[in-house]
């Protein structure tokens, strides 16, 4: 099955949110519709970034994971540009 992620950016959390809760979180909601694989939070040129990879069976498919885990981050931060990625080979491209 092809293997997906989502790279969601990060930014202010709403009140009373525990920053720890964020990344487990966006990856219950990936869990709730597919098979997690793996999830981090990473710090790029100063922005945290979500990273959520998953698997799915189609780009669509994947795009709907994509779609309910921003939303899902939404409710706990403010979040900025997102993107999916497929990887195919040893490359990932970008599908959304």
């Amino acid at each position: 099955m092809p293997s997906f992620r989502v790279i969601v950016a990060v930014g202010r959390l709403k009140p009373g949110v525990d920053p720890q809760t964020v990344e487990p979180a966006a990856a219950a909601a990936a869990r709730e519709l597919t098979v997690v694989e793996a999830s981090t939070i990473d710090v790029v040129s100063g922005e945290a970034r979500i990273t959520v990879r998953f698997t799915a069976d189609s780009p669509r498919t994947a795009l709907r994971v994509a779609e309910h885990t921003v939303a899902r981050i939404r409710t706990l931060a403010e979040t900025g540009a997102w993107r999916l990625t497929e990887r195919v080979g040893g490359r990932w491209f970008r599908r959304a």
